[in-house]
């Protein structure tokens, strides 16, 4: 990707070796207690991803378009916290805080791709609930393992078309007022209040296509829970109601946290979020989020908690067997 062209140059030679990423500032001990709290946040973020990728892969009760789905959720949710974290957690303690050109449009490019791929991800699993409750006599019929995948794959070329396009706009911007990004990662606000040119095309381009995709995701999940909870209105049995909910009652809780913080983001009118604001919003949906879906849809579904006992059993006994021979015993 070529680099900005710098206009009345500035900052030619700081400018020549990428920015610098400010992350939250403090002191020394502040920097400490930021660095004790992400880690933590993000070694339970790829444990649980993995754990929920594993288990049901491993599982054969689990080989269903929903769990299919969510597979993919983790997968999306352990990259998009990778991409971001670990540098974040690097420049904690490093003195210059130094972000290439390269590194910094590869970086957004990433994001910007991971978190419209996720945003879309979400309301086709709720188009799989509607149709999994709605007509469950043709449910198998209609969501086949090719129509899955295309499905999931639709999803990743809006994420991929999202970020060519944002990140072409952001990066064709001449930046030459400053080198310093006002957050912990290289994202579109923050980068492009370094332009020095006009950049009404690039934040109208923004609102349009972050709105876009959220208005018209919200809307297809509204509408699937729309018709999803006049059918749960009509079920005469009380175990099944519990069931739908517990599980449509994961996916909304997912739901809210994901397009609310997005909202907040990319969706405001132009002057009204400050960069201070958006550095908080942004560790909920780079680090927060990741971490809670994997819980959300765990501890609340019944079937990834007997899968979990039941390789947790799997493993004892391999684990017993194993011992057994070893003493000569079996």
């Amino acid at each position: 990707m070529a680099r900005p062209v710098h206009r009345n140059g500035s900052l030619p030679a700081v400018s020549l070796q990428g920015f610098v990423l400010v992350g939250f500032g403090g002191s020394a001990e502040t920097q400490v207690l930021l660095f004790a709290g992400f880690l933590p946040l993000y070694m339970l973020t790829v444990l649980g991803n993995l754990t929920m990728i594993m288990v049901i892969t491993l599982d054969a009760g689990l080989h269903s378009p929903m769990y299919f789905f969510l597979k993919n959720l983790s997968f999306v949710d352990l990259c998009l916290s990778s991409v971001i974290v670990p540098n974040a957690l690097a420049n904690i303690f490093s003195s210059s805080k130094v972000i290439s050109f390269e590194g910094c449009a590869t970086q957004l490019f990433l994001f910007s791709f991971l978190a419209a791929t996720e945003a879309v991800l979400l309301a086709v699993m709720a188009y799989d609930r509607f149709m999994a409750i709605c007509s469950p006599l043709r449910y198998s019929v209609n969501m086949n393992p090719a129509t899955c995948a295309r499905l999931v794959l639709g999803t990743f070329c809006v994420g991929c078309l999202n970020s060519i396009v944002q990140t072409s706009l952001t990066f064709q911007l001449p930046f030459c007022s400053s080198n310093h990004i006002n957050s912990f990662f290289c994202d579109i606000p923050p980068l492009i209040k370094l332009a020095c040119a006009d950049t009404t095309l690039n934040e109208l381009v923004m609102f349009g296509i972050s709105g876009f995709i959220i208005l018209c995701a919200v809307l297809g999940i509204v509408i699937s829970y729309g018709y999803i909870t006049v059918t749960i209105l009509r079920m005469q049995s009380g175990s099944g109601r519990h069931k739908v909910f517990s599980t449509c009652g994961s996916h909304m809780t997912a739901v809210t946290l994901f397009y609310g913080t997005g909202f907040a983001i990319y969706v405001q009118p132009r002057g009204m979020a400050s960069m201070e604001q958006g550095k908080l919003v942004s560790i909920i949906y780079t680090l927060v989020i990741p971490m809670f879906n994997p819980l959300i849809y765990s501890l609340r579904n019944k079937d990834v908690k007997n899968a979990l006992r039941r390789l947790g059993q799997r493993h004892s006994l391999v684990k017993k067997s194993g011992w057994c021979h070893h003493q000569g015993l079996c």
